[in-house]
């Protein structure tokens, strides 16, 4: 029985890749409780994979020259806030960076959340959970919910002049539908609301 858990888990791990981070509860259903004290310890101890914090697990990636790579803090996030049942939404430079909107990766990863502020230590790096209001929260997790982030720290003052931006929205929303824009800019600010439906051409 341990033997097939162990199989199963590791086929599990090794299908996602490197880099995949995840908690217990993602596993579970291929081998019940058993998964909480046997699976984790046995990975770690064959260097399949490395405890972040408490709960969550990551695989990681190896460059030959560099060694161990530090995970993605967007993945370790997604694993956090699936742990705790909690929305995040990815905001500030990383929302822009995300969206397309500049190249400029940001030092500092901040998310918002339906859940409860917090800091998060990953080896040298840190991720900020800022709670936030159910409205900003409405478009979590979705292209439209990225453009408005990344608008918002751009601001207002710098995009309608910059034809680069435009065609960065357009190329970044080419596959949401109408109905998509209308439901998930519902609460975003009147500015980046009327530039997006200029954009896209939505009444």
């Amino acid at each position: 029985m341990r033997q097939r858990i162990e199989i199963a888990v590791k086929n599990k791990i090794l299908e996602r890749g490197h880099g995949w981070c995840f908690t217990a509860g993602i596993l579970t259903p291929l081998g019940g409780a058993l998964l909480y004290v046997m699976p984790f310890g046995f990975f770690i101890s064959k260097k399949s994979s490395v405890a972040l914090l408490k709960g969550s697990t990551t695989t990681p990636k190896e460059h030959k020259d560099l060694g161990i790579i530090p995970p993605d803090l967007l993945e370790v996030a997604k694993s956090i806030a699936e742990k705790n049942g909690v929305r995040i939404q990815p905001s500030g430079a990383q929302a822009a960076n995300l969206a397309g909107l500049f190249e400029q990766v940001p030092g500092r990863i901040v998310f918002l959340t339906d859940g409860p502020a917090r800091k998060v230590k990953i080896g040298r790096q840190e991720i900020v959970f800022k709670k936030t209001t159910s409205k900003i929260m409405s478009s979590a997790g979705t292209r439209e919910g990225l453009i408005i982030q990344g608008l918002k720290n751009l601001g207002k003052n710098h995009i309608y002049d910059v034809i680069r931006v435009r065609v960065r929205v357009r190329h970044f929303l080419e596959l949401s539908s109408k109905d998509d824009l209308r439901k998930n800019l519902k609460f975003a600010p009147g500015w980046v609301k009327k530039l997006v439906f200029e954009i896209m051409e939505v009444e």
